[in-house]
C-alpha cells in the first residue's frame, strides 16, 4: 500500500492523505474515510520516508532527574498525553539528579535525534545557559524559571509563604523548616525563601535561621528532622520542602513518640497520594504538575509549527489543602 492507493480508496486526494498523516487540516469528512481505509488496511506511513521528507523525526525529548516521584510522573503523564494528541512519541531520559547526565542528554537530542526537548532541570551551570542557548531544536523547562527561555512553572515561593503564614495564624510560633537543595531554585531556593520572607514578616525573623537541608527522599526527611529536633528544642511546627521529606519527617516524630499534630504540625509540598493516605494526613501544596506538562507541550508544538510561542514564560497558582479541616484553604 501506499498513498496513492490509500487516496483512490477513500476517494480523496493524494495530498489530503499526506496532511492526514502529518495532522494537518482536512474535513472531518475526508478524515473519517482515510480513517476508515487505514483501520481496514492496516496501513502504517514509513517514518523513515517522512523523516527524509520532512527533516522530521515526530520524536520528542524529555529529560527529568527522575521517575520515583509523584511530581516528575503527574509531568510526564500531562506531558506524554499531549505529545500523543500532537500526533508525536516521546523519548525519555532519566538523570538521577546527576546534572552531567542532563548534559548529556540535551548534547544528544540537540543533534538530530528529536524535534524539540522538554528539560525538568534541577540545578542550572552555566554550561547548561550556554548549551540551551545555542540548541539546534527548541526547549522548553517545566517546574523551572530561566531567564530567557521557555518555561512553565510553579509560584513556589508563595505557596511556601502562605504556608508558613496559615502555621504561624495557627498559633506554631517555634518552626523549623527542612529544605531542599539551594540549587534547586524552585523547591530549594525559592520554597525557603518563601519560609525565610514569612517569619520575618510575621515578626519571627529569628526563625528563618532553623532550617537543615535534605535530600528528596524518606530515610533524609526522617534524618533531618532528628537533626533539627535536637539543635533547636520546643519545635511545634515543621515544613518541608516535599512531601516525601515530609513523610520521613512524620516517620521520625511517630517513632520517637511525639504527637502529631497534637505536639508537632507538620507540612510537605506536592499534594502526593501518600500525603492524604498517611496518618495523620499532611497539610500540603496542590501543584498543577498535569497540566504544567501540557503546557510545555503547547508551547513546544508552536515553537515547532510557527516558529515561535504566544506564551514565553508561564507561571502556574497553586493552593494549600488542609486534610484535617476536610476543605482546601
Amino acid at each position: 500500500m501506499n498513498i496513492a492507493e490509500i487516496a483512490e480508496m477513500a476517494g480523496v486526494s493524494r495530498a489530503a492523505v499526506s496532511r492526514y498523516f502529518n495532522n494537518g487540516y482536512i474535513s472531518e469528512e475526508k478524515r473519517e474515510a482515510i480513517r476508515k481505509v487505514v483501520e481496514q488496511t492496516g496501513y502504517r506511513p514509513s517514518i523513515q520516508a517522512q523523516m527524509l521528507r520532512t527533516r522530521k523525526t515526530r520524536m520528542i525529548g524529555v529529560i527529568v532527574p527522575k521517575v520515583a516521584s509523584a511530581s516528575i510522573s503527574r509531568m510526564v503523564e500531562g506531558i506524554l498525553s499531549a505529545i500523543n494528541d500532537n500526533g508525536y512519541q516521546m523519548l525519555l531520559a532519566v538523570t538521577q539528579n546527576d546534572p552531567r547526565k542532563e548534559l548529556e542528554y540535551l548534547s544528544t537530542f540537540h543533534g538530530t535525534q528529536v524535534d524539540g526537548v522538554i528539560l525538568a532541570g534541577t540545578a542550572f551551570t552555566p554550561e547548561h545557559r550556554r548549551m540551551l542557548q545555542n540548541s539546534s531544536v527548541p526547549v522548553v523547562i517545566v517546574g523551572q524559571y530561566l531567564a530567557g527561555q521557555y518555561a512553565v512553572f510553579h509560584d513556589d515561593y508563595h505557596a511556601t509563604y502562605d504556608l508558613t503564614k496559615l502555621f504561624l495564624e495557627k498559633g506554631r510560633k517555634n518552626l523549623g523548616y527542612i529544605s531542599a537543595i539551594q540549587q534547586d531554585q524552585a523547591a530549594g531556593a525559592d520554597r525557603y525563601r518563601g519560609f525565610a520572607d514569612a517569619v520575618r514578616d510575621m515578626g519571627c525573623g529569628e526563625l528563618a535561621e532553623r532550617f537543615v537541608t535534605a535530600d528528596f527522599t524518606v530515610d533524609s526527611g526522617y534524618e533531618k528532622a532528628g537533626e533539627l529536633l535536637e539543635k533547636y528544642q520546643g519545635l511545634d511546627g515543621l515544613i518541608c520542602a516535599t512531601d516525601t521529606m515530609a513523610v520521613g519527617a512524620l516517620r521520625y516524630l511517630v517513632d520517637h513518640g511525639i504527637k502529631v499534630p497534637e505536639q508537632i504540625l507538620v507540612a510537605g509540598h506536592g499534594d502526593s497520594e501518600i500525603a492524604r493516605l498517611i496518618t495523620p494526613p499532611l497539610i500540603t501544596v496542590h501543584y498543577s504538575y498535569e497540566k504544567c506538562g501540557e503546557i510545555a507541550v503547547q508551547m513546544l508544538m508552536e515553537q515547532l509549527n510557527q516558529g515561535g510561542s504566544a506564551m514565553k514564560e508561564v507561571k502556574l497558582g497553586c493552593y494549600i489543602v488542609d486534610q484535617s479541616v476536610k476543605e482546601t484553604l
